[in-house]
C-alpha cells in the first residue's frame, strides 16, 4: 500500500512539474511552446488597405476567424473579446486588439467588414484574405472551415471556432475555445495581462 502511495505521489508530482514546464505563465487556454511563430497572416484590411499581421507586431493580438453572416460564434466572440479588453487595466487596453480574420472572403467585404469589427470596438481589425490564400493561411493556424448550403440557398460557414493570442513579438501563445473566451472573460484577461508583461 505504500509502495502505491508513492508511486502516485512520484507521479502527480512528475505531472505537476510537466504542467509547469509547458505552461509556465499557468494560462487558462492552451499554451504554445515558447518561441512558436504565427503563420503569415496578409490581405485587404477593414479600411481597404493591405494588412498582415505583422503590422500589427508591438501589439498583443486576439485572432479569430469567423465571417459576417455568421448568427452566433463570431458575434458572441467578438463581444467577449471587447469584455475582455475592458477588463484589461486601462494603461493596456490600447495594446490589445481584435483581428477578425474572415473565412467568407465572397461575401465579406472592407466596408462591411469596417462596420461589423467597429461595432464592437472602434480599435479592432479586420482582414479579408483573397480565397485561394485562405485556405493554405488557415491550416497554418490549424483552422477548418466549409461551406455548407441551406435549404434557401443561402450558405453558411462551418468553421473552427478558437481564438489565438499572438503576442507584442509575433509569436503564438495561447489559445482558447469558444466557451472559454465566451464564459470567463475575467479569466481571458489575466491570461492576456500575464502574457503583457
Amino acid at each position: 500500500m505504500a509502495l502505491a502511495a508513492s508511486v502516485i505521489s512520484v507521479g502527480l508530482a512528475a505531472l505537476l512539474l510537466y504542467d509547469r514546464w509547458a505552461n509556465p505563465l499557468s494560462l487558462y487556454g492552451t499554451a504554445y511552446p515558447a518561441g512558436t511563430p504565427t503563420p503569415d497572416l496578409r490581405g485587404t484590411g477593414e479600411n481597404g488597405q493591405p494588412l498582415a499581421l505583422s503590422d500589427l507586431k508591438g501589439k498583443t493580438v486576439a485572432v479569430f476567424f469567423g465571417f459576417l453572416h455568421c448568427p452566433n460564434y463570431c458575434p458572441t466572440t467578438l463581444a467577449a473579446l471587447e469584455r475582455v479588453r475592458q477588463a484589461l487595466p486601462e494603461r493596456q487596453r490600447a495594446q490589445f486588439v481584435t483581428l477578425l480574420v474572415s473565412v467568407d472572403p465572397q461575401r465579406d467585404t472592407p466596408a462591411l467588414m469596417n462596420e461589423y469589427v467597429t461595432y464592437f470596438n472602434s480599435s479592432a481589425r479586420g482582414l479579408i484574405i483573397p480565397a485561394d490564400a485562405l485556405r493554405t493561411a488557415a491550416a497554418g493556424w490549424g483552422v477548418g472551415y466549409q461551406y455548407v448550403t441551406r435549404k434557401d440557398g443561402v450558405y453558411d460557414v462551418n468553421h473552427t471556432t478558437g481564438t489565438y493570442l499572438v503576442d507584442r513579438a509575433g509569436n503564438r501563445r495561447v489559445v482558447w475555445d469558444y466557451s472559454q473566451v465566451t464564459t470567463n472573460p475575467q479569466r481571458v484577461a489575466q491570461d492576456v495581462q500575464a502574457v503583457m508583461e
